[in-house]
């Protein structure tokens, strides 16, 4: 089920803010709804989909990061290439 937070975390990892309190909070409420914890797990669970979910959002940022640096270098080629 850890794979499931990851992806999570690549989904929304451009929207961070958003995507880390949203795992760390449900993350919870799904394990718990299925059975798998107790109540005094809750934190755990919390701290654990947190982590997986940053993992995520790492990857997702790295990539947006690569993309932009791409594009920009491509589009400064071209400016200095037109003379």
């Amino acid at each position: 089920m850890i794979p499931t937070v990851i992806v999570f975390g690549l989904l929304l990892g451009r929207w961070w803010w958003a995507a880390l309190p949203l795992a760390t909070v449900g993350w919870p409420i799904l394990v718990m709804s299925v059975g798998d914890i107790s109540i005094g797990q809750i934190p755990v669970a919390a701290l654990l989909g947190f982590a997986n979910a940053a993992v995520g959002v790492v990857v997702a940022q790295s990539v947006l990061w690569t993309y932009r640096r791409l594009r920009r270098a491509e589009s400064l080629r071209r400016i200095w290439t037109r003379s």
